[in-house]
């Protein structure tokens, strides 16, 4: 099992570089990033030595970012016809989603790791909290992890990448907001109070700010782990669905 997810992971990974398109990508994140701190965020204005300015925009520059990777999981083996050789490995089909979705965040985690320079920037401009910055780095790459994992189950449910794109942006936008005053202000005073508190705690936002306060809360990251749990083990389910029915 191990043996074969590292197969997929290495595959899967090296298959992002094959095209010119995965070094667009980095480049263009890390733009959005710099813009984002810089000048939406005011970084030099604010007179702070924190990364506060720079870790509010990745749940948004996310939304669009990582369904544009999650869309390729699947949609993509199934329009060219890929998948059947795919699953005719000799690998189980845990090993295949799994590495699928390794390989995605491994690239994420390049991304986001590149973004260092600014983690320098700060450290020569004051004295942070290197400690908060940290534990927001770990924070971004666990909201990133939720957003492929429910990117990968949406992309199996289709042959066409726009489709699966824009279905996960929705998706992910759902997830984030949901713990909004404006999304609960909607079934306040009409819903149960237990309803309205369980969507709240979907919100990807309210878990990530959480963890970027500097307090890394088990809770958090079980929300986190869960949630990339249940879209993985329903990308499995999704897969051998479309397998049974011939992709």
């Amino acid at each position: 099992m191990m043996r074969a997810l590292l197969a997929i992971t290495a595959r899967e990974f090296s298959g992002y570089f094959a095209t010119p398109l995965a070094f667009v990508f980095i480049i263009v994140f890390l733009l959005a990033n710099g813009l984002a701190t810089f000048y939406l965020g005011a970084y030099f204005s604010m007179g702070q030595a924190d990364l506060t300015s720079f870790f509010m925009f990745h749940p948004w520059l996310y939304l669009f970012f990582l369904p544009a990777i999650s869309m390729r999981l699947w949609a993509e083996e199934r329009r060219n016809g890929s998948i059947e050789l795919l699953l005719t490995l000799p690998v189980p089909l845990t090993a295949v989603v799994i590495g699928k979705y390794v390989a995605a965040l491994a690239f994420s985690a390049l991304a986001l790791a590149l973004t260092f320079p600014i983690w320098l920037t700060v450290n020569f401009l004051g004295d942070p909290d290197n400690g908060v910055i940290l534990a927001s780095y770990l924070g971004s790459l666990m909201l990133a992890g939720g957003y492929l994992a429910i990117g990968s189950c949406l992309s199996a449910l289709t042959r066409n990448q726009v489709i699966a794109f824009v279905i996960s942006v929705v998706a992910c936008f759902l997830f984030t907001i949901s713990g909004a005053p404006l999304v609960l202000e909607v079934f306040d005073g009409w819903a149960p109070q237990a309803l309205v508190e369980t969507l709240a705690t979907f919100s990807l936002l309210t878990h990530f700010r959480a963890i970027t306060g500097g307090v890394i809360d088990a809770r958090d990251v079980m929300f986190f782990a869960s949630l990339i749990g249940v879209f993985l083990t329903a990308t499995i389910i999704v897969v051998d669905m479309k397998k049974a029915e011939g992709a």
